[in-house]
């Protein structure tokens, strides 16, 4: 919903726009990787999903988690350090030098140690932390009307995936609810099929949350995207590819709306926009909703 945001696609099509410029004049540079497959497409017709395999994810992590946990964990330590530290007849540089060597190492310099390094292997090491995907693992086709998923469990090195395919219409979503860490109830989205051994856990797509309200968004945004009879949802993912949807082109014309809607925006409008989009998040009424499935099949648990 947030990503890409208009800065985003500002730049985007800045960069495309200089990139063009300079193979024109025959100095263009590719960037490493430039070109790799990813395997991953998100346009007006078909949502593609691909994750990096586990080395290059544990890198980002790596970064990401030494990064966020430092900073999140720096005040903390500063403020029990001194609050311990008031509550002690001792110089504060002995006591901070105690720290420095025990406490703070543990709950700072570990954190900062993996930011350090995780930063260090991607942004000096890419040949040695990067790998492209295998392939997709699932997709849903707006132009076809079909879901696919691709199976790679125990491939020998010279085959492919296992590829299932079946109509978007025949597939259920289902609220699966499992504890975190602390034990506390998390809602993900499920996609199964009503015959067949074919399903999408989402959870990778959007990480499960305490309450129902962003799985069902997520299971009404797919419905919309899979109806060839309703416009694009109306995202700044899908900027650049309204109009080559034939629905969505003619709905924009008939509004009225700009096909720079979301790339003119400004920043301060888009933080708007996007709490009011979270704001009918929170109010979806998924439950309330008639289920015209129940007079056609018969669920069993």
């Amino acid at each position: 919903m947030e990503d890409p945001t208009p800065s985003d696609l500002r730049f985007n099509e800045h960069l495309k726009k200089e990139q063009e410029e300079k193979r024109r004049r025959g100095s263009y540079v590719p960037a490493p990787f430039e070109g790799v497959e990813l395997h991953q497409k998100y346009d007006h017709e078909c949502f593609r999903f691909a994750q990096l395999p586990f080395r290059s994810q544990f890198w980002l992590f790596m970064q990401a988690g030494g990064k966020w946990s430092f900073i999140v964990l720096l005040p903390i330590t500063v403020l029990v350090f001194f609050i311990g530290a008031l509550s002690l007849e001792r110089s504060w540089m002995e006591l901070f030098t105690e720290a420095l060597s025990g406490f703070f190492s543990w709950t700072l310099g570990i954190p900062l140690f993996c930011w350090v390094i995780g930063n260090t292997v991607i942004s000096y090491f890419p040949h040695f932390w990067f790998r492209p995907p295998k392939g997709p693992l699932w997709e849903l086709n707006r132009r076809t009307g079909t879901v696919t998923v691709f199976e790679y469990k125990k491939l020998k090195n010279n085959e492919t995936a296992k590829i299932k395919t079946a109509p978007f219409h025949e597939f259920d979503a289902y609220i699966f609810t499992s504890p975190d860490r602390q034990g506390l109830p998390m809602n993900g989205l499920y996609l199964l099929h009503r015959y067949r051994d074919i399903r999408i856990n989402f959870n990778s797509l959007i990480i499960p949350d305490n309450t129902t309200q962003r799985p069902c968004a997520l299971w009404d945004f797919f419905q919309n995207f899979m109806d060839v009879n309703r416009p694009l949802p109306d995202l700044p993912l899908y900027e650049s590819h309204r109009h080559l949807d034939p629905t969505t082109a003619s709905h924009d014309q008939v509004i009225g709306r700009a096909p720079r809607y979301w790339i003119d925006m400004d920043d301060e409008t888009f933080k708007i926009k996007v709490k009011e989009m979270l704001k009918r998040i929170d109010a979806i009424d998924t439950f309330s909703r008639t289920n015209l499935m129940a007079n056609h099949v018969k669920y069993v648990d």
